[in-house]
């Protein structure tokens, strides 16, 4: 009753006394006597050699927002009577974990009043498959329409434990509902290695390497992933009819190796997410953009928030005293034993584990960033190195050198008023869209393919198409490493870019998002693996070979064409209708026509399923022939940053008249408000996308002045403008 837990190594020592008093203690004989006649019932049904899984369960009576998650412990693999028993005694022993009693005393339970049961399972013999996790909700965001699956091969503690880097998918539930297969996204771990039978009685499970064959495949294929969603959603829709409200769940799941199917061995609520309370604000850590520091390391990032302070390398827990509080806690990896000084540190890094780690679920319970699976990190990083954690910029976490400025922006949410014109918001980023979604938004006004193209594909297209252009090695190297696992390297570009652009507007949905097929100039496009061998050399790539131009090209084309599939296989195969798709750089009438022929070939034609498709109003032919380009499209949106570069004839790359380039300039206006009362004219709707809102309030105002139906404005003005707007 009187125990410190800031004395650990005291505490350490009270929690073992009590565990093997327990362990050494016999069970009473009824519940030996009950225990044994159904291990032998189980016997008779699957044979002699069945081997079992004994899991723990906790609970405290009349607190079931309480987590025990991970306290208590599992055994795997357990065979015969004796060791059946004695592993009962070491999960009942679990209960004074030095990790549980820490948890109890931060959460005020009385020790007594917190109860542990056992489920003895037969074992699902995932070791000659895969097993995982899988939560009903996006662990990072909270984002709430979404199932996120880990997976990786052997038994699932690898994966709970977060000792390897797993497999991740995630699966809309909305359109899974309807019945179709929108599979978002799939991100290959390293899975170095899988947990087995060992065939020692004394030690019935053990960790062998996988072979790299192996780690460059998927540990689950699209039916399975589909079906583990599918029990995922049943699971939520039970607990949440049985709370009367919104249950997110927390689920271990394993694949047997022999008649292959999916099981689920385990099902708990999810207690960080769904514990929050509404929050009556929303705030942002923002980074001094003036930052030049160097980069040390990267891994994932979780928590959305930056910490600084002086590092701490600890390389076994035996010796985790030694953190200091506020310092940055960095270690191979963390398991429920580190829990009692995790809430010390300003920040976790670690050289090992996915979203789902343990490092990850308790830097989210406790409020703090971690970057996991940052490899080398105990390597890289030295005790007492100042360094800035940064997990506030998507998927990717920094480790920069030094202390940098950081601000906390915070917003009332209550302060934001409802406006007559729509306010949508520009995503770039599919690891950023779960959390844009929470923005107080109509949905995306333009979501560009550029960015997933250059960082997750990689490949310039015709690489894909025409493979026998490619010429050096290294380049067909590059190619078959990313395209490994793909008969036909074109699905590659077609799954990434589906996946990708999938993630953005599933996170909106059903809202409209707006998706604007790739704008890449000649020298960006020049920039991909491989792209070299197909594009021209241009005196000004700017105003060249780009946008609508590209897509009826007798060179193009059958680059297009993937693009086309992309977005044919989200609307069709994910089920998200609410894709509205957008044509950069009509010079002309005729082309305008010549694209839609083109995408009409590949299965996407205006009106079809209720496709919409958009035309980007950028160049003053647009503005001056938009009766006519209103024939062909069923809505406009502004770019502004085009549109000034040419109408004032001022190449926006070019340093040397960057001074003349301005989207106040009296002319632009004049474009932008003619293209408005044209769209109006003959009844389209017209918005905007460019830059120029998110930069000039002023410009922000003439828009609504002349009557605009929308304005698309970056993430991290979306707030404050619509404050702005509301006032005026």
């Amino acid at each position: 009753k009187n125990i410190n837990k800031n004395k650990l190594k005291e505490f350490a020592v009270i929690g073992k006394k009590i565990r093997d008093l327990i362990c050494n203690a016999n069970l009473p004989q009824d519940l030996e006597k009950e225990i044994l006649q159904s291990y032998k019932d189980m016997q008779k049904k699957y044979g002699k050699t069945c081997s079992v899984a004994v899991r723990s369960s906790a609970t405290a009576e009349d607190l079931p927002e309480a987590s025990f998650a991970g306290q208590q412990d599992t055994y795997l693999n357990i065979s015969g009577e004796k060791e059946l028993l004695n592993s009962c005694k070491k999960s009942f022993a679990s209960l004074f974990n030095d990790r549980a009693i820490s948890y109890r005393i931060d959460h005020g339970f009385d020790h007594m009043s917190v109860y542990l049961s056992i489920g003895i399972q037969k074992m699902v013999r995932s070791d000659m498959a895969s097993a995982g996790v899988a939560f009903t909700l996006d662990t990072e965001s909270g984002f709430k329409d979404v199932i996120f699956i880990n997976s990786s091969y052997g038994l699932g503690e690898n994966v709970v434990q977060g000792s390897i880097s797993p497999d991740e998918f995630y699966i809309h539930k909305p359109t899974l509902e309807k019945g179709f297969a929108p599979i978002l996204k799939k991100r290959l771990g390293s899975k170095n290695k899988k947990l087995i039978y060992s065939g020692n009685l004394n030690k019935p499970v053990k960790n062998i390497l996988v072979k790299e064959k192996d780690r460059l495949k998927f540990s689950l294929i699209d039916s399975e992933i589909l079906d583990i969603a599918k029990q995922c959603l049943i699971i939520e829709e039970h607990y949440s009819k049985l709370k009367s409200k919104w249950v997110p769940m927390d689920i271990e799941w394993a694949k047997d190796g022999f008649d292959n199917k999916i099981y689920i061995v385990q099902a708990r609520p999810e207690t960080v997410h769904s514990l929050k309370q509404d929050q009556n604000f929303t705030q942002e850590y923002i980074l001094d953009t003036k930052n030049k520091n160097k980069i040390l390391v990267t891994g994932k990032s979780v928590g959305r928030k930056i910490a600084t302070g002086k590092v701490r390398v600890i390389s076994s827990a035996k010796n985790m005293h030694q953190v200091l509080p506020n310092e940055i806690l960095v270690t191979d990896m963390t398991d429920p034993d580190w829990e009692p000084i995790m809430k010390r540190a300003a920040g976790i890094i670690t050289n090992r584990g996915g979203r789902t780690c343990h490092a990850a679920i308790v830097s989210r319970e406790i409020g703090i960033p971690a970057i996991v699976g940052a490899i080398g990190s105990t390597n890289k990083l030295k005790t007492g190195d100042i360094v800035t954690m940064d997990c506030s910029s998507g998927d990717i976490g920094y480790v920069y050198s030094g202390k940098i400025n950081f601000k906390i922006e915070k917003i009332e949410l209550k302060k934001i008023p409802k406006l007559k014109t729509e306010i949508f918001t520009n995503v770039g980023d599919p690891d950023e869209a779960f959390n844009f979604s929470k923005l107080p938004v109509q949905g995306v006004g333009l979501a560009r393919l550029e960015f997933i193209i250059n960082n997750t594909i990689k490949i310039h297209p015709c690489a894909l198409v025409e493979p026998e252009k490619v010429l050096l090695k290294n380049d067909k190297n590059l190619i078959n490493k990313l395209t490994f696992g793909y008969k036909d390297k074109k699905e590659y570009f077609i799954d990434k870019l589906a996946q990708e652009a999938g993630t953005i507007v599933a996170a909106f949905y059903p809202k409209p998002v707006i998706v604007r097929l790739s704008d890449f100039k000649s020298n960006e496009y020049k920039q991909l693996i491989a792209g070299k061998y197909f594009e021209p050399v241009e005196e000004n790539p700017m105003f060249g070979f780009r946008g609508a131009s590209r897509y009826y090209s007798e060179k193009y084309r059958h680059a297009f064409r993937l693009e086309c599939l992309a977005m044919k296989k989200i609307r069709e195969i994910m089920g998200l209708d609410n894709l509205i798709i957008m044509i950069p750089f009509v010079r002309t009438v005729k082309e305008a026509e010549l694209v839609l022929a083109e995408m009409k070939k590949h299965g996407l034609e205006r009106g079809k399923n209720g496709l919409q498709i958009y035309m980007m109003c950028e160049i003053p032919s647009n503005v001056i022939l938009i009766e006519k380009f209103s024939k062909y499209f069923d809505g406009f949106s502004i770019g502004s940053n085009d549109l000034t570069q040419t109408t004032l004839a001022v190449d926006r790359d070019s340093e040397l008249v960057a001074d003349i380039f301005d989207e106040r300039n009296e002319a632009v206006k004049e474009m932008m408000s003619m293209a408005i009362s044209g769209a109006k004219k003959n009844d389209v709707k017209i918005g905007i996308c460019g830059q120029a809102p998110s930069d000039y309030p002023e410009i922000t105002e003439f828009l609504i002045k002349e009557g605009i139906d929308s304005i698309s404005l970056n993430p991290d003005t979306v707030m404050k403008e619509i404050i702005l707007i509301s006032k005026r």
